[in-house]
């Protein structure tokens, strides 16, 4: 019996991909090389300090344990530049009725996300009040694919994860709902097909759509 809804931020309940790649193009660009769009989706679910990491390898630059704490903390800080200017218009289409339709039917509601910045996202958007609980980068210590970021919000919602559903537009979040006992909704994007389900957006879709068709394909398991 599915009791939760647990939702990652960035390209399930609003797009901040283009801030992160506007950022982090610009740290790139101030060492001296680019950074493109297809490597900004690499880093879909990637902790800062993980995407720092790559970016460098992919630029072949070199920087002490410090200096990449450094790098990071600016391109975070030109990043909240970005984010700190963004209001609910940003809100993926279908996602409020989909949120009023789920706290309607009784469904418990969590975020868990990657980001250090997910409650100032959500804060600048309106929609903090809406989630039980915020699971965020400053509250798990282990990247997806690890499913810590969705069991410490399933433990904070009071429900086990079979009774849960998370809703991921990253491989590798649909492999850390997975791997966590969880049922997995794969949101747009590609590479998502390992998910239990997977929907285009959330326009003129309703928590009982997805119930009804989780419910329908785990019967054809059976």
């Amino acid at each position: 019996m599915i009791q939760a809804f647990i939702f990652d931020l960035d390209g399930v309940i609003v797009d901040t991909a283009k801030y992160h790649f506007i950022a982090w193009r610009r740290m790139a660009n101030s060492l001296g090389f680019d950074f493109t769009e297809a490597q900004n989706e690499q880093l879909k679910g990637v902790s800062r300090k993980e995407s720092l990491g790559l970016i460098l390898e992919w630029g072949g630059v070199a920087k002490s344990e410090a200096e990449q704490e450094a790098l990071a903390t600016q391109k975070n800080e030109w990043y909240r530049e970005y984010i700190l200017q963004m209001d609910e218009s940003e809100i993926l289409e279908g996602v409020v009725p989909f949120l009023d339709a789920a706290e309607a039917a009784g469904l418990k509601l969590g975020l868990g996300s990657s980001s250090k910045n997910a409650t100032a996202i959500l804060q600048q958007i309106g929609l903090a009040s809406r989630f039980g609980t915020i699971i965020d980068g400053n509250k798990h210590t282990r990247s997806k694919p690890d499913p810590e970021v969705f069991q410490l919000g399933a433990s904070a919602l009071g429900v086990a994860p079979s009774e849960c559903v998370v809703f991921e537009d990253a491989e590798k979040g649909v492999d850390a709902a997975i791997a966590g006992g969880f049922t997995a909704v794969g949101v747009g994007g590609e590479n998502l097909s390992h998910a239990h389900m997977v929907i285009p957006g959330f326009q003129s879709l309703t928590p009982q759509d997805v119930l009804v068709r989780l419910s329908s394909r785990a019967a054809q398991n059976l």
